[in-house]
């Protein structure tokens, strides 16, 4: 076979080799995230907080302070707190152009490299 041939062999291993690793690479990540990352979930939801209660094993208890003049209350307070009136500023902004004053120690004439003779 001639060397342009070669290449060209050359050429499908390394496209075929690539695709291989691209697209196995890309259906282990889409298996693992369907698969593999609820499951852990699950397991470290298990491990830190115990199985989830049913709503039959949680027990019922009232507090008796909790009436609903106190309801009332807190809801109140919210919807003022959440309905707070701002005060209306204006919102023109004006820029003034600053005047620059000139200033020896930005002056290029007094360099600090002077040339020596």
């Amino acid at each position: 076979m001639s060397l342009q041939a070669d290449q060209i062999s050359e050429g499908y291993v390394i496209l075929l080799t690539g695709l291989l690793i691209v697209f196995s690479a890309l259906l282990i990540l889409s298996l693992f995230f369907q698969f593999g990352l609820p499951l852990m979930l699950y397991v470290y939801r298990i491990i830190t907080k115990g199985r989830d209660k049913k709503i039959k094993d949680i027990p019922m208890s009232a507090d008796e302070n909790f009436t609903g003049e106190v309801a009332a209350a807190i809801s109140t307070a919210i919807h003022l707190y959440l309905n707070e009136q701002h005060d209306d500023e204006n919102a023109v902004l004006t820029i003034k152009q600053a005047r620059k004053l000139y200033s020896p120690w930005s002056s290029k004439i007094y360099g600090t490299h002077q040339k020596l003779k």
